[in-house]
């Protein structure tokens, strides 16, 4: 077995504070604290050194960092191989993931995996208030479906294994009155709504950087006067005229309110792009592997329904 003081490390290397290292890991922080301590006396290097109101690693920790990350796939991979050995799949399984992948692939996936291995015990998340890769590799997920953002790990992350599921195309949601309701069937150009009043609609942490990346792409800065998160309200703010919205395609609109759903056309259209990560080395466990399959088939019924 790894020293879990290594894992300790990992997480507080991620998250910068003992305190929310405590909370990943369910422990107190004087346990972690502690657990520290005792790794650097074991050693005899120092490991942190104050950085404000954080703690910073030391470079001798930077290098055990890399090093626990290495044993970790490692462990990981072992217990890939071990689990082939056992008679059927059991344990549970926790996917996170963003409320539309929910929709579009973790449930479906989910309920197959349901059928399929009735002794797996499968959780969903969405933990919108959580950094889903922290999730992962605290062990409090399994896999998480996520949009690739900005400040998020790179693809070639070695803490990692993320791959592509689905693309999700975007809509303009306009009131039932405007210029552009009446062209819900051919589309419209995103040049054309350069003089519209807009609303941040959704996530800010993907879904506001989308519409802005889309929009210098189309050639101007949208003029943004209102924001909300919740698809209901974003729906309820354009019916009653307070500018349109950039949505994706899976977001629910409310059938009560007087708001029309406009595809886009033209190139490049703007997409959300979901991965599935998994911790590296952990892909082969046949219940992830058998998830992933799962989230991969769900992912392909959305395609052919053109999502």
């Amino acid at each position: 077995m790894i020293d879990p003081r290594l894992q300790t490390l990992r997480v507080l290397h991620q998250l910068g504070t003992v305190t929310a290292t405590a909370e990943a890991l369910h422990l107190t922080p004087s346990t972690v604290s502690q657990q520290l301590r005792q790794l650097s006396a074991r050693l005899g290097l120092g490991l942190l050194e104050p950085a404000g109101r954080k703690v910073r690693l030391t470079p001798a920790a930077l290098a055990l960092v890399e090093h626990a990350d290495a044993l970790f796939l490692r462990w990981e991979e072992a217990r890939a191989d071990l689990a082939a050995y056992a008679d059927g799949v059991a344990g549970r399984l926790r996917f996170t993931g963003v409320a539309t992948a929910i929709t579009a692939v973790i449930a479906p996936a989910a309920a197959r995996l349901r059928e399929q291995l009735p002794r797996l015990a499968v959780e969903i998340g969405e933990d919108p208030d959580e950094n889903r890769f922290e999730l992962l590799l605290s062990g409090r997920a399994d896999i998480a479906v996520v949009i690739p953002a900005p400040d998020g790990p790179p693809p070639d992350d070695a803490r990692f294994v993320q791959r592509p599921v689905l693309e999700e195309p975007q809509d303009l949601l306009v009131p039932a009155g405007h210029r552009f309701a009446r062209c819900a069937q051919q589309g419209v150009a995103l040049a054309e709504a350069g003089g519209e009043s807009w609303i941040r609609a959704g996530d800010p942490a993907d879904q506001h950087q989308l519409l802005l990346t889309a929009c210098a792409r189309a050639g101007f800065a949208p003029r943004v006067r209102h924001h909300a998160v919740d698809w209901y309200a974003v729906a309820a703010l354009v019916a009653h005229g307070f500018g349109i919205a950039l949505v994706p395609r899976l977001a629910p609109v409310p059938e009560q309110y007087p708001v029309v759903r406009v595809p886009l056309r033209g190139e490049p259209l703007p997409v959300r792009r979901f991965v599935a990560a998994v911790r590296r080395g952990s892909a082969e466990q046949p219940p992830i592997a058998r998830a992933m399959a799962a989230l991969c088939a769900a992912a392909g019924d959305r395609e052919v329904q053109g999502v």
